[in-house]
């Protein structure tokens, strides 16, 4: 598959995508709660839109009203532009404690010119330590794009415009934890990281430039609710009646789609870093990304 017609191809599905999300997105004033910031997060365009900004006195944040076990969360976001070095704008799930669950994408700004970078990672019961990060195939401060974590009993998946971008799979069975008993929580943030967030820590937050805006637009949550310790959700294990998020696994599609991004846009790869874990890589490592 060439690379032109590639990108073409997940240029569709970014369109498409974003029609299916208008038709079902939620409401910001109905779904979360602005929980930092000082009014420098503000709710726009009736719920639809929500924006964060980032002076050198404080970022912003908002976090979802419910939590969740397991589900597919949806985010279109319009990151930071031009010269957003040591930003880092935020969408994951956490839960809370030190023992915490955790899934994440976090946006690292940088210079003019340079490319974001995709941070992704898990944690499991307060653990880490299994990022992959990559950079994307467009510019993401020119207009919208959708991020997904779809998260159910088996596997975790990424993806960007549709386009799987990472899936970590449930390996319990060769002792390594996973995320799936603690709910979570939707979180998004805007923040300043310039002692790490920008080429190691190399290059810092002008603040000149600010303020600095990131703005988010569609939330979609499609999850079993969690209250009082009971879920929305009869069953996840059963296929009877199930939705799409529940089983999801990627097609034959999705994983060339899959090794495409892995192949022309990871920068960096947890399961390749032998002067991190000299030790040797953790057995998920050995098994199969799909």
């Amino acid at each position: 598959m060439s690379s032109k017609f590639s990108s073409t191809l997940l240029l569709l599905l970014s369109i498409l995508m974003s029609i299916q999300l208008l038709a079902s997105a939620g409401n910001f004033y109905r779904d979360v709660d602005i929980t930092w910031g000082e009014g420098r997060g503000k709710i726009q365009e009736g719920g639809r839109g929500l924006a964060l900004s980032l002076d050198k006195l404080s970022g912003s944040g908002f976090q979802s009203k419910n939590e969740f076990l397991f589900g597919r969360f949806d985010m279109q976001l319009k990151l930071v532009p031009a010269n957003s070095a040591g930003t880092v704008t935020t969408f994951f799930l956490s839960s809370q404690g030190e023992g915490h669950d955790e899934i994440d994408f976090k946006f690292l700004g940088n210079v003019s010119g340079q490319p974001y970078t995709i941070h992704t990672n898990v944690y499991t019961q307060g653990k880490g330590n299994k990022e992959q990060q990559f950079h994307l195939w467009f510019d993401p401060t020119a207009a919208f794009h959708t991020y997904t974590i779809v998260w159910n009993p088996h596997r975790i998946v990424f993806l960007v415009d549709n386009s799987p971008i990472r899936v970590f799979n449930n390996h319990e069975s060769i002792g390594i934890p996973f995320p799936k008993s603690q709910a979570m929580k939707v979180y998004c943030s805007l923040w300043n990281a310039d002692e790490w967030a920008t080429q190691g820590g190399r290059v810092k937050t002008d603040w000149a430039l600010a303020p600095f805006t990131a703005y988010y637009r569609n939330i979609n949550i499609d999850g079993c609710a969690v209250s009082s310790g009971t879920s929305s959700c009869k069953s996840i294990g059963s296929t009877n009646n199930a939705k799409p998020w529940q089983t999801h696994e990627l097609d034959g599609k999705g994983r060339n789609r899959l090794r495409w991004v892995q192949s022309k846009h990871m920068v960096y790869n947890y399961c390749a870093d032998s002067m991190r874990f000299p030790q040797g890589f953790s057995e998920e490592c050995k098994r199969s990304r799909f």
